[in-house]
């Protein structure tokens, strides 16, 4: 019997192991062409989550073609579960406009399982998008993009009743000001709340301090670019939440914020005893060894798996310390499954110590100096679970001149690392590492490593602007 015949009469309790491992659309389409067995378990792939990024190849001919077969074709809109527009035609004449939006409200109408939406293109949700994805039944997660401004009725966003994520996206005042009224709607279910500005004098303490009566069930919170937000308001916001927060995000927020005055409270309440997922960042005027130490008392008696820390926008002066870090994995290197740098210089030994002695990690995102990349195969090397490795060069401020690595370079660091690593990224280069099985004319078998192309639809983590 060939292997062909051999692959068709596997089991159809095996195909949905089989299929899980397919990650790009295209391909998942044609498994949906092989036959009705690899219909049946491919089709819920393909559907169940929808995404146009702008990035993509005509992105916005592809929303098109989307949301005609999603009102064309109830039982395939029937399989979405999440739907993600990152993207939307928006220069149309005003009947292109019309016929669009009606194919959009129609597709969405006919998602009747739809869980999650994230609608972020700047200006392209309307008021009657909005009023036909408050309808759907089992919509739990929303992403919005924030800025209403003649586009649609903020008056429409409490008609979210049954959230249980949300993030706002740049929110305009108006849209803030509703939050303590939607907040109220969602009835205690809101577990998961990310706000995300430029730099946003809207968000406060006293809009903290309005939503922390309806957000006691919260355990996600994630404020990014609030200035106006200081020890005060995260402390109220936190401090009614009934069984502790579990992933805390607190980037950009004011000069005033008391590290120390925070960490105290928190501590002394027990605050963060549940807590795996920490994200910091630290400005120029931070002195950062007093800093440092209010921060490891803060995560003292944090279950902590995650830990993220950044430099605020473009300063690169800080430096991490070795006795930080240390310090750090010490504490949770045994639970730690990622640690992530970004914008801030650290050392090759404290990169060597982290892999080392944090057995659990997975995912690792560092900053390294040009001197040391040569040393930076050996560390890794140590690191016994490690899937995933990104490393960025420091920038200068003001500078965008960043010398590019070769590929030969690139391979030969993956090359040192534990056959666990399957992916491998430099600045904005990430790069799947594949390794296979070589006999040499001696009969001996040696194993080759390469870097392809990365093939995941999904945007790696070390790029998301909220890392969760």
């Amino acid at each position: 019997m060939n292997s062909l015949a051999k692959f068709k009469d596997l089991p159809a309790d095996l195909l949905p192991l089989v299929v899980q491992h397919v990650v790009r659309p295209a391909q998942l389409s044609a498994l949906c062409l092989v036959n009705r067995s690899f219909y049946t378990f491919a089709a819920p792939l393909l559907y169940g989550r929808v995404f146009i990024y702008a990035w993509h190849r005509e992105a916005k001919a592809k929303v098109i073609k989307l949301f005609r077969t999603l009102a064309d074709h109830p039982h395939l809109a029937k399989l979405v579960q999440q739907l993600v527009i990152r993207d939307f035609p928006k220069a149309l004449q005003s009947e292109d406009h019309d016929t669009i939006l009606e194919l959009c409200l129609s597709g969405i109408r006919n998602c009747v399982n739809l869980r999650a939406c994230t609608w972020t293109r700047h200006g392209s949700l309307t008021s009657r998008v909005l009023e036909t994805l408050a309808n759907c039944p089992k919509l739990t997660e929303l992403e919005v993009n924030g800025q209403h401004n003649n586009f649609y009725d903020t008056r429409i966003l409490p008609r979210f009743t049954n959230l249980r994520k949300l993030s706002l996206i740049m929110p305009s005042g108006l849209v803030i000001d509703t939050l303590p009224a939607w907040t109220r709607c969602t009835q205690g279910g809101l577990q998961y709340l990310s706000l995300i500005c430029k730099s946003s004098s809207r968000v406060t303490d006293s809009v903290l301090h309005d939503i922390a009566p309806y957000v006691t069930n919260l355990e996600y919170l994630y404020l990014v670019g609030c200035p106006k937000v200081t020890h005060e308001g995260l402390w109220t916001a936190l401090s009614g939440v009934y069984r502790g927060i579990v992933g805390l995000g607190m980037e950009g927020l004011s000069t005033a914020f008391d590290m120390g005055l925070f960490s105290d409270r928190c501590t002394r309440a027990g605050t963060l005893s549940r807590m795996r997922s920490i994200t910091l960042t630290v400005d120029e005027h931070t002195s950062l060894t007093d800093w440092q130490q209010h921060v490891l008392y803060l995560l003292a008696s944090a279950p902590l798996q995650q830990f993220h820390i950044s430099t605020v926008g473009g300063h690169v002066n800080h430096r991490l310390s070795d006795e930080f870090c240390k310090a750090i994995v010490t504490a949770h290197g045994s639970r730690l499954t990622r640690f992530s740098v970004h914008r801030m210089r650290m050392s090759i030994h404290a990169i060597a110590d982290i892999c080392a002695r944090c057995v659990a990690l997975q995912q690792l995102f560092i900053v390294v100096e040009q001197n040391d990349l040569d040393s930076l195969g050996p560390c890794l090397a140590d690191a016994p679970s490690l899937r995933a490795i990104h490393v960025n060069r420091p920038l200068d401020f003001g500078s965008e001149d960043v010398p590019r690595q070769s590929y030969d370079q690139i391979l030969e660091i993956a090359r040192q690392c534990r056959p666990s690593v399957k992916q491998f990224g430099l600045n904005t280069r990430v790069f799947q590492v594949e390794r296979s099985t070589v006999v040499e004319e001696d009969g001996n078998i040696r194993t080759e490593v390469t870097l392809a192309q990365y093939e995941n639809p999904e945007i790696p983590e070390q790029f998301l602007v909220v890392r969760t």
